[in-house]
């Protein structure tokens, strides 16, 4: 056990490291192990047979369930035990069997995972991916390394995505996408293959967008998708009406940052 007037919220059979730091008000199920490195914040609950390895930083409120995963080594070939960081925000639910693994020194030598954040059950959260907040991953989905996970996206059921892919804000994918390129923000993607299928205007509505922004996200999405222009040219259309739209303009930015173009 680590730390002194620790709460007894640490079940004896829990293998803790010495060199582990936890908040007196962390509750460790049975049987989990947590190794040297490895920082948790207040009210955090690990469950049991929850395996976590350091260097991990883990923030408040977190809820991780049995069989989880965190912190391991990169699935990387080209890892060779170099230091490396996994660092979690605050109240995500981490689901039964999940795994999420630490940088590589390729990158920037960290996995980032934001915060109120839903993993579902066996999700896979790979080397140097970067999430933001409010992200839900559906049982089974898996990003692969170098992926960026914006704000607010949903990935259902199994769905999987390539290495160094950029994943929009409040983007969706559908149930056994295979999303191999860039999904700008707003835009819902499915089917087999993967391919676009307008904007998430449900989930727009629903996190308090106006209906204006809205219409505008619609608007650009046909200048994309429907008027066979090359990127280039629908990103200067776009500008031209984006006006003080902050929705419109975080579009336009990251459709302006794109490394492996945008699935069509």
């Amino acid at each position: 056990m680590c730390g002194s007037g620790r709460i007894a919220l640490i079940d004896p059979t829990a293998i803790i490291d010495a060199k582990a730091e936890l908040a007196k008000d962390v509750t460790v199920g049975p049987f989990s192990v947590i190794g040297p490195d490895v920082k948790i914040d207040s009210g955090t609950v690990i469950g049991p047979h929850v395996v976590i390895k350091g260097p991990t930083s883990i923030g408040k409120q977190n809820r991780i369930y049995q069989f989880t995963s965190i912190g391991e080594d990169p699935q990387d070939k080209k890892y060779a035990s170099e230091v490396t960081r996994l660092q979690i925000g605050d109240r995500n639910t981490i689901r039964e069997f999940a795994t999420m693994h630490r940088g590589t020194k390729q990158d920037k030598g960290v996995t980032q995972i934001g915060s109120d954040n839903l993993f579902m059950a066996y999700t896979h959260v790979a080397h140097d991916c970067i999430i933001g907040d409010h992200v839900i991953m559906a049982n089974g989905a898996s990003l692969a390394g170098h992926v960026h996970l914006n704000s607010h996206a949903i990935l259902g059921g199994f769905t999987l995505v390539h290495q160094f892919t950029q994943i929009g804000q409040y983007s969706f994918a559908a149930m056994g996408s295979a999303i191999t390129q860039d999904i700008p923000p707003f835009v819902m993607v499915g089917g087999k293959p993967t391919r676009p299928h307008g904007i998430n205007s449900v989930g727009m509505e629903r996190n308090g967008i106006s209906p204006e922004d809205i219409r505008l996200i619609r608007k650009a999405y046909k200048i994309i998708y429907k008027m066979n222009l090359r990127l280039e040219d629908a990103i200067e259309q776009m500008e031209d009406m984006a006006g003080d739209s902050k929705q419109l303009s975080d579009m336009v930015s990251f459709l302006r940052n794109v490394t492996r173009g945008i699935l069509r």
